[in-house]
């Protein structure tokens, strides 16, 4: 999802390069005698490009935040922290444009003055 955040210029990515473990598997798999399953890889992420880019590779992210487990224990989360701190430092060089309202249309005036206009 990362990848495809980043190519669709959803957004600025922020956190930790993702680990890059794409290759997945696809069906049910065999199911063994205690209930457990065995799968085998069998599906891989590659891009438009023709390349296996993430893959063992990751997404790095725009802004690099170390999750401090410290922190965390303490009632902080620096991911989020810098999350807010980013946003916020986007809408004031970017700032949400103010929309206002029309009046509403007075249809009922038209028709009268149609209708007075087709009597004369």
């Amino acid at each position: 999802m990362p990848w495809h955040f980043r190519t669709a210029h959803i957004g600025i990515l922020l956190g930790k390069r993702t680990w890059g473990g794409l290759v997945g598997f696809f069906g049910p798999g065999e199911s063994l005698m205690d209930g457990g399953v065995v799968t085998a890889p069998s599906r891989g992420f590659w891009t438009p490009s023709n390349a296996w880019e993430v893959e063992n590779h990751g997404v790095a992210p725009d802004v690099e935040v170390e999750l401090d487990p410290k922190a965390v224990r303490e009632g902080h989360d620096p991911q989020l922290e810098k999350a807010v701190e980013v946003v916020l430092s986007e809408l004031a060089k970017n700032p949400i444009p103010m929309h206002h309202k029309p009046p509403y249309p007075n249809y009922h005036r038209a028709a009268d003055s149609a209708a007075a206009s087709a009597g004369n």
